[in-house]
């Protein structure tokens, strides 16, 4: 390497002495960075073993009119309230609401549902829908009249 390509590499402007360069992955704007598994304390699931689907949509019950006042949650159970408490939100709208992954939401909100300040209502399952030929058997009969 020529020695202007070496004075043009940050902390080579004084071979002999090592100059420590500030290493940034990340810029001033992005705030405190907090890892997911910080927020959910390591786990991967809910300690209820609530299925949570994508769908599941996030209901607060009354007992949650004031979360903020419950020291023992986290700033994302709270936020997670007060979102549900303006409209019912789904899991995977929260996730994209807060800007976490989905995972951590899943946790977050059994979390939630085990202090009973949220409950979950689930999709009707496909097995429990009406059969497509049904269906098409009624449309058939509402046409003929």
């Amino acid at each position: 390497m020529s020695d202007a390509a070496e004075r043009g590499r940050p902390g080579r402007e004084n071979p002999g002495r090592a100059t420590a360069v500030p290493h940034h992955w990340y810029d001033d704007e992005a705030g405190p960075v907090v890892r997911p598994y910080a927020m959910t304390r390591g786990r991967t699931s809910a300690a209820g073993r609530h299925r949570l689907d994508l769908i599941a949509v996030v209901v607060p019950e009354p007992a949650a009119d004031d979360p903020g006042r419950d020291q023992s949650l986290s700033p994302e159970h709270v936020e997670i309230v007060e979102r549900c408490s303006e409209q019912p939100q789904s899991i995977a709208e929260l996730a994209a609401g807060l800007d976490l992954p989905v995972g951590v939401v899943r946790v977050l909100v059994g979390d939630l549902v085990d202090e009973e300040l949220v409950h979950v209502t689930r999709p009707v399952p496909p097995a429990q829908l009406p059969d497509v030929s049904i269906l098409r058997e009624v449309i058939n009969g509402l046409r003929a009249l």
